[in-house]
C-alpha cells in the first residue's frame, strides 16, 4: 500500500528537513507532500528534495495556506487518507513587532494547528502519525495559574475560544493586565499542546488499539530564521537536519502509549503540569 506523508510549513528550515528525512526513510512507492503558501518556493523546495541522492520516495509540492481552514479541509478531502501528518507551519514573529504581527502568527501557528487536527485527524489511517511541532514552552506551567484552566482538560472548541479571547486582549491592550506572557510564542505553544491533548482525549482508546499516534513534539532549539531574533546563544542549537531526526524517530518508532497525546522531546514525555 502506498503511504502518504504530509508536512506543513516545509519550504525551509525544520519543515524542509522533515520532508528530506521522510523521503529518505519511506519506500519508493510512497509519497511525501511538501506544502507551503508560495507556489514557486514550494516547487523549488520539492525539486531540491527530489534531486537529493538520499531520496527514495516520490516528493510532490502542494500549495497550502494552513490559516485557510477551508483549504486544509479541501486537501484532506482530496487525499482521502493519510499516514503521516507533521504540522510544522509557523509565521514570522519579531520581538519588536509582536502586537503588529499577532494576527498572522496566531492564524498560522494556532489556527493552522486547529485546522490540521480537525481535517486530517478523521482521515488518518490506522497506525498513522499526526504530530504537531511545538516547544517545551508549551507546558501549562509557563502560564500564570489563573489562565491555566482555559487550556487544561478542555475541548478543541475551548482552546480556540481561549486563543481568540487572548487575541482580543492583545488588540485592546489588556493582555498584560490579564496575565498573558509578553512573548506571544509562549501561550501560542501552550495552546498548540492543549489542542493536541483535546483531540487525543477523544480518540485515545481506539488509536492505541491500532497503533496510531497523535502527539506534540518539541524538537529542541533549532537554528532557523524564525528562532534567530529570539536567542543570542546558538552554541548548543541543532541544525534543522539534526532536529528532524529526533522528530522522525518518534514518527517511525512503534507506538509507546505513554507518548500518546503528550508533548515529547527527544523521546521523553514532558509533563503537562
Amino acid at each position: 500500500m502506498t503511504r502518504i506523508a504530509l508536512v506543513t510549513g516545509a519550504n525551509q528550515g525544520l519543515g524542509f528537513a522533515l520532508v528530506r528525512g521522510l523521503a529518505a526513510r519511506l519506500a519508493p512507492a510512497d509519497v511525501v507532500l511538501l506544502t507551503g503558501r508560495d507556489s514557486r518556493r514550494v516547487a523549488a523546495a520539492a525539486a531540491r528534495v527530489a534531486a537529493d541522492p538520499a531520496t527514495r520516495s516520490r516528493v510532490e509540492g502542494r500549495v497550502l495556506d494552513v490559516s485557510d481552514s477551508a483549504a486544509v479541509a479541501a486537501l484532506a478531502g482530496d487525499l482521502g487518507a493519510v499516514d503521516i501528518v507533521l504540522s510544522n507551519a509557523i509565521a514570522p514573529l519579531d520581538p519588536d513587532r509582536q502586537a503588529e504581527q499577532a494576527d498572522v502568527f496566531l492564524d498560522v501557528a494556532n489556527g493552522g494547528t486547529h485546522a490540521v487536527l480537525r481535517s486530517f485527524g478523521p482521515v488518518l489511517r490506522p497506525g498513522g502519525r499526526l504530530v504537531v511541532v511545538a516547544s517545551s514552552l508549551g507546558t501549562l506551567g509557563h502560564l500564570p495559574e489563573a489562565l491555566r484552566p482555559r487550556f487544561d482538560n478542555v475541548s478543541l472548541d475551548d482552546v480556540e475560544k481561549a486563543v481568540e479571547d487572548w487575541r482580543s486582549a492583545i488588540h485592546d491592550g489588556t493582555a498584560r493586565e490579564q496575565g498573558w506572557p509578553e512573548w506571544i510564542n509562549v501561550p501560542s505553544k501552550v495552546a498548540q499542546v492543549a489542542a493536541v491533548r483535546a483531540v487525543a482525549a477523544g480518540r485515545r482508546e481506539a488509536d492505541i488499539a491500532d497503533g496510531t499516534l497523535v502527539a506534540a513534539v518539541c524538537p529542541g532549539l533549532v537554528d532557523t530564521r524564525a528562532s534567530r531574533p529570539w536567542f543570542s546563544d546558538f552554541s548548543q542549537a541543532q541544525t534543522p537536519d539534526q532536529a528532524a531526526r529526533a522528530v522522525l524517530d518518534l514518527v517511525f518508532a512503534d507506538l509507546d502509549p505513554a507518548t500518546y497525546g503528550e508533548l515529547v522531546r527527544f523521546g521523553r514525555v514532558l509533563p503537562w503540569t
